[in-house]
């Protein structure tokens, strides 16, 4: 069975709720209970990552996770700072993943609107449930190492 974390950026409680409960229910039906750890915002998200694999490696280190989840939801406003933070959060995962080779699953919403933000995060059927899509990449991605090519 494969050990998971959860990561979240809780700068938007009620849609990080969302996206972790999509996630946290597809994890259970695979049978995994995963570990969940929230961050004040999306750019934190890598850094935490990258903070607890490190901490994960070597012969002291506890269980490591086959796999990260991250979620969040960034909103553009009035300036650029949704530019830097959806680009720059995007970039740290991506680079965790070919650097570092871990597997995540990147479930950080970017939009324009906070109704954008509800139909892709919502896991009740009657939204996008994008906190699940990002559970199916990482499962998808794990699978794929323990495989590798036949």
């Amino acid at each position: 069975m494969s050990r998971i974390l959860v990561i979240d950026s809780n700068f938007y409680q009620d849609l990080a709720d969302q996206l972790v409960r999509g996630a946290t229910a597809e994890l259970a039906l695979h049978g995994i209970r995963p570990d969940r750890v929230s961050v004040p915002g999306a750019l934190e998200i890598p850094a935490a990552i990258a903070v607890i694999a490190e901490r994960n490696k070597g012969p002291k280190a506890d269980q490591p996770y086959d796999g990260y989840v991250a979620l969040g939801c960034v909103i553009r406003g009035e300036t650029s700072h949704y530019d830097i933070v959806s680009g720059e959060s995007a970039r740290g995962l991506m680079d965790l993943a070919i650097r570092c080779r871990l597997i995540i699953g990147n479930g950080i919403l970017t939009v324009d609107t906070p109704e954008q933000a509800w139909i892709r995060a919502r896991a009740d059927g009657n939204g996008k449930n994008k906190g699940r899509d990002a559970v199916q990449a990482c499962l998808s991605l794990i699978e794929v190492k323990r495989r590798g090519v036949q």
